[in-house]
């Protein structure tokens, strides 16, 4: 409704003149301020910095050095920037590392908002304590920036976070994700959260409501609209030199993305490992002669890492398995991305694996043991 995604607020469309000309109304500013196409994703983005498009770049909130594929041809792209901003809580993260500038910002419980979860329902965050330092919540820091830029005007009615939502429900009237039934905050937080959609005049309280119960769709005829494909061949398909599929993703409960938050904390560290591990299925490692616990090598075309062998059932023969949240596993991953929603290929990507020598541990500042 309110994403990072290129898409106009509130779910409308930047190439509809009608759409553009609704938002402009609503924020009271000149629709001629609004673009008539959508921004770039975040794979252009890059491309952009390559290609000498982008000169500076401002971050919020992710951690591009380590989640992005490819991870040492994006380190070097975010070098060539003139000037990088970080806005995020941790200074720590291996993108603040390179920034030229650090915005500190405050984390949950510091700042007051509202967030959408993936069940459509919109909840209330409260301030509990004052952010440390010169850290300010992101709707602060957005607004001072705003001003020094010159275009503070334009947000004028921003006053506060809940201000602000009350502009998001006029934008989001007529929509899919029509919120404009939601009074305020202490309407949100009595009933624990409030589903989308929500719209004026809305009298159903149900607390869990599915979308599309009256077999109703978003289409002019009102029946679903199914879209569908023949699967794409794999774009780095295996070979006799990378004979294993690598598949990454969630680790265990205890660890979160690229760690920024979860590996500050010492109990949720004594719940995972604290060294990098690859699951092989036991056919692969019989096959290899490799053991769990075993130090062994992970390589594809763009780079290699050394990691602690796991032999488990869990994962086919053919593939391979590591976790996302090892600053180390995006060396390997493919620069592919998917045609429509421009998401990262994490999945496809082909590796070798073999026993780690000793010239690989000195390399990778392990122990030899």
């Amino acid at each position: 409704m309110f994403s990072n995604t290129t898409n106009l607020l509130g779910g409308h469309e930047f190439e509809k003149p009608e759409h553009r000309q609704k938002v402009a109304d609503v924020l009271r500013i000149e629709a001629e301020r609004i673009p008539s196409q959508a921004s770039w994703s975040y794979d252009k983005i890059i491309e952009g910095i390559l290609g000498g498009k982008i000169k500076g770049l401002w971050i919020i909130a992710t951690n591009t050095a380590h989640s992005w594929i490819n991870q040492n041809a994006v380190k070097d792209i975010l070098d060539r920037l003139d000037f990088l901003v970080v806005q995020d809580m941790y200074h720590t993260t291996e993108t603040a590392q390179l920034a030229d500038l650090v915005l500190p910002a405050a984390a949950w419980g510091e700042k007051e908002g509202t967030f959408i979860n993936s069940e459509r329902r919109i909840g209330v965050i409260k301030k509990v304590v004052a952010a440390p330092g010169q850290a300010l919540a992101d709707f602060h820091i957005f607004r001072l920036i705003a001003k020094y830029w010159g275009c503070g005007e334009m947000f004028s009615r921003w006053t506060s976070p809940e201000a602000a939502f009350q502009i998001m429900k006029e934008l989001s009237r007529g929509q899919p994700c029509d919120i404009s039934g939601i009074e305020d905050y202490r309407m949100i937080d009595e009933r624990g959260g409030v589903q989308w959609p929500y719209p004026l005049g809305a009298e159903d309280q149900t607390q869990q409501r599915r979308l599309f119960a009256d077999g109703k769709f978003y289409h002019a005829n009102g029946r679903a609209k199914f879209l569908f494909e023949m699967p794409s061949p794999m774009p780095e398909p295996v070979s006799e030199k990378y004979p294993f599929l690598l598949l990454t993703g969630r680790g265990t409960a205890s660890q979160w993305h690229t760690q920024t938050r979860t590996s500050k904390s010492a109990v949720l560290r004594k719940l995972y490992p604290s060294e990098i591990y690859v699951e092989l299925n036991p056919v692969d490692a019989r096959k290899l002669r490799i053991t769990s616990n075993q130090r062994i090598v992970v390589a594809s075309q763009r780079g290699e890492l050394v990691a602690k062998a796991f032999v488990t059932p869990c994962v086919q023969p053919g593939q391979a398995f590591l976790p996302m949240h090892y600053a180390t596993t995006n060396r390997l991953t493919l620069a592919h991305f998917d045609p429509y929603s421009r998401q990262p290929s994490y999945k496809n990507c082909a590796v070798n694996i073999r026993k780690a020598e000793t010239a690989d541990l000195i390399s990778a500042g392990k122990p030899r043991h």
